[in-house]
């Protein structure tokens, strides 16, 4: 089949490329499902669980394609990177994996177990202060000039989108193994690399298929932008526990492809996420991070209607152990 070219930042074809990269490095994830969330909504919910990925989440996918094609004498210099958690594990992994140094600038208060697992991968790891004069892109800017080295930045980035969108090639095949077709699709939403991506590949080839990003209640900057189709910042001063969607506005490559291809955001607040991660655990069997839960709990909520097939990505599952035994036994 031939594929149509596009004006779009990232393209299908950029996506089986690098699915043909990850072949044997990326884990296939499931595509779960529950008979019991399904009578509780009264619609078939899919579930794409990205949780148990490579560094239990779905950056992994997007950090391995960008780095694996940089050429030798870049990765020798090795290669910088800035995240609250996710995106720093799975540039640290994606670097080992590209056996190349890595380098990356974190928040102070970024999860301890997201640090733990950025460390484990052999990073080295630079703290910030979110709330500080700097921001993350400066310092990180900063190292990488001074030791010559390529950024890889967490979503505004082809290579990092069409990496994220082997995950909706995923779901195409799977989908098409059980002889199904997906009316919406919804999708965690921070920077949008993993929006873009995913419809990106959902689109190509059903495009009927709706894709919603879901937000957490006070970072709904994609959804307000979808809106109003232009892109719009967020206050960063406001906290949630849902830290690895902070994105102080939607990316511009990123954004530029989900304006045409995404409806209407999603927003969810503190109470359905926690109910969303209990869920998941109590009937997938799943462990979830509050910003990975955010697309089940858009359902159980009742936030968009939820006739015929909704695939639901889970995209991470890397959360402390004391919040979410807490929100296990207190729901918060």
């Amino acid at each position: 089949m031939a594929i149509p070219k596009t004006d779009l930042p990232v393209s299908y074809n950029d996506i089986t490329e690098a699915a043909q990269l990850l072949a044997g490095v990326v884990v296939r994830t499931p595509l779960l499902e529950s008979s019991v969330l399904n009578k509780q909504v009264g619609g078939r919910l899919l579930f794409k669980a990205e949780t148990l990925q490579v560094t239990g989440s779905f950056k992994f996918r997007g950090a391995y394609n960008h780095i694996k094609r940089l050429p030798t004498s870049v990765k020798q210099k090795g290669v910088v990177a800035y995240s609250s958690g996710n995106h720093a594990q799975g540039t640290a992994a994606a670097a080992h994996y590209c056996e190349t140094p890595a380098l990356i600038v974190m928040p102070k208060d970024a999860p301890e177990v997201k640090k733990q697992g950025t460390a484990r991968w052999g990073a080295e790891i630079v703290s910030y202060d979110r709330y500080g004069r700097e921001t993350r892109e400066e310092i990180a800017g900063q190292i990488a000039d001074d030791r010559g080295s390529p950024i890889v930045k967490p979503y505004d980035d082809r290579f990092i989108m069409a990496g994220q969108g082997t995950a909706g090639l995923e779901i195409i095949q799977q989908l098409s193994e059980r002889k199904l077709q997906a009316d919406r699709v919804l999708v965690p939403c921070g920077g949008g690399g993993l929006t873009a991506g995913i419809a990106t590949a959902i689109k190509f080839n059903n495009p009927n298929t709706v894709i919603h990003t879901v937000e957490p209640e006070g970072f709904d900057d994609t959804a307000q932008s979808l809106k109003l189709n232009s892109r719009q910042p967020t206050d960063l001063a406001i906290a949630s526990f849902c830290d690895a969607l902070l994105a102080p506005e939607p990316g511009l490559l990123t954004f530029e492809v989900n304006r045409k291809l995404c409806g209407p955001g999603l927003v969810v607040n503190h109470t359905e996420v926690a109910v969303a991660m209990a869920a998941a655990f109590q009937h997938l069997k799943l462990v979830l991070e509050p910003g990975g839960a955010v697309g089940l709990a858009a359902a159980l909520s009742g936030k968009v209607e939820l006739d015929g097939v909704t695939v639901i990505l889970l995209s991470g599952g890397n959360v402390d152990p004391l919040v979410f035994s807490n929100i296990l036994q207190n729901g918060k």
